[in-house]
């Protein structure tokens, strides 16, 4: 699980300034009440569609509750799928590291295919 944990935490950039009384920044997450947002909410909308920004909305009792766009969350938890199985996570963080090496050999789009069993070449 530690590399799941580790790989998320370098996807969110943490850089914290503030903005107006009510909204403020953390990396490119936003941070409101549900006040606010209530008042505002196209905007925001707005925003996590077109700028890719998270918005954090603060409710009571000190629950907060993300909105982040679909595809973004679909990622992540393919992500975490991906990286569940500590076996899986060690390959895949070789594999990265090898590629920002530029280590390994390059082959072709074809080989590829026909390797992982997605048909035939075109």
């Amino acid at each position: 699980m530690l590399p799941m944990v580790a790989a998320l935490y370098f996807l969110v950039v943490i850089r914290t300034c503030f903005l107006y009384d009510i909204v403020y920044e953390v990396g490119n997450m936003l941070e409101t009440t549900y006040t606010n947002l209530r008042e505002e909410l196209a905007s925001y909308m707005d925003r996590v569609t077109n700028d890719r920004e998270i918005v954090v909305v603060k409710r009571k009792g000190d629950q907060r509750v993300a909105i982040i766009p679909a595809d973004e969350l679909a990622g992540l938890i393919e992500t975490a799928h991906l990286l569940r199985s500590p076996k899986n996570a060690e390959r895949l963080m070789k594999a990265l590291q090898q590629a920002q090496r530029r280590k390994g050999k390059p082959e072709s789009l074809d080989k590829l295919r026909q390797e992982m069993g997605l048909g035939r070449p075109r």
